[in-house]
């Protein structure tokens, strides 16, 4: 497996920031270890509420999704691929999967499907944010 890109840890510390803003309080994880029946999944960028910490600490790997759960997508990654993780997330327990392009564009998916918008996070700070490096 080849090395991340920098563009890829500039999406993650710019999520993660977001995240911490807009949420005010939980924790933001980088390189999130999700146990999933099809083995242990490892979110970019995560974001766990404080009752989510309380009950489940730093474990490792976490047997229950947090809330929101990042994919930065790399041009390795398959469409196919993304898809699983985001199913594997939400089977999980994740409320919201993101998944965010080479460019900043984020798609965002409950178990209802696609959102149009993030339920968690305002979506103009997702924008202004994401988008101000690009």
């Amino acid at each position: 497996m080849s090395p991340a890109s920098n563009n890829h840890g500039i999406r993650q510390f710019d999520i993660g920031l977001l995240l911490n803003q807009s949420k005010g309080s939980g924790q933001v994880i980088i390189e999130c270890s999700i146990d999933t029946p099809k083995g242990v999944k490892v979110a970019d960028v995560a974001w766990a509420s404080d009752e989510f910490m309380n009950l489940h600490g730093d474990k490792t790997p976490y047997t229950v999704a947090p809330e929101i759960c990042v994919e930065v997508i790399s041009p390795s990654n398959s469409k196919p691929q993304m898809q699983e993780k985001v199913r594997l997330y939400l089977n999980q327990g994740a409320k919201e999967v993101w998944l965010c392009s080479q460019k900043g564009k984020i798609s965002y998916y409950s178990s209802t499907g696609k959102l149009e918008k993030s339920a968690e996070v305002e979506a103009q700070s997702v924008k202004s944010t994401i988008r101000k490096r690009i």
